[in-house]
């Protein structure tokens, strides 16, 4: 079973990066309310909290940027673990490949089960330091 849910997990990370989800088009304001519980905040790679509302404008602004849109990525090493019915956590590495260097985050979202799809509760970015 929990290979079954990482699977799918790891199919919809990292979480405002998968154009291919929604049929290869930038994702909506729509879109992204749709992916996220009413009750969901993240804390960024700067440890700034951005409520629900503050994450919909931040994105609505990135996605009408073709830099960031076009930056290619690669996620990896993922690790899933249960914490209560119906509600993981996945953390994963994003590395994300640009042309001054890769930016290289660990990244954790709150995955809950609800019908008739998963939504995200929680998201975290940390950088790792360049060495």
């Amino acid at each position: 079973m929990n290979s079954d849910i990482l699977t799918e997990l790891i199919a919809k990370e990292p979480i405002f990066h998968r154009w291919e989800r929604l049929a290869g088009k930038m994702p909506t304001r729509s879109d992204i309310e749709q992916m996220t519980t009413c009750e969901f905040f993240e804390i960024g790679a700067s440890g700034t909290l951005y409520t629900r509302n503050e994450v919909l404008d931040l994105l609505e602004h990135r996605y009408s940027d073709p830099t960031y849109r076009d930056t290619p990525w690669t996620a990896g090493t993922f690790h899933l673990l249960e914490l209560a019915a119906n509600t993981w956590l996945l953390s994963y590495t994003l590395i994300q490949h640009q042309p001054d260097g890769d930016r290289i985050t660990r990244r954790t979202t709150v995955w809950k089960k609800t019908p008739p799809d998963w939504k995200i509760a929680f998201h975290q970015g940390t950088v790792v330091p360049s060495k």
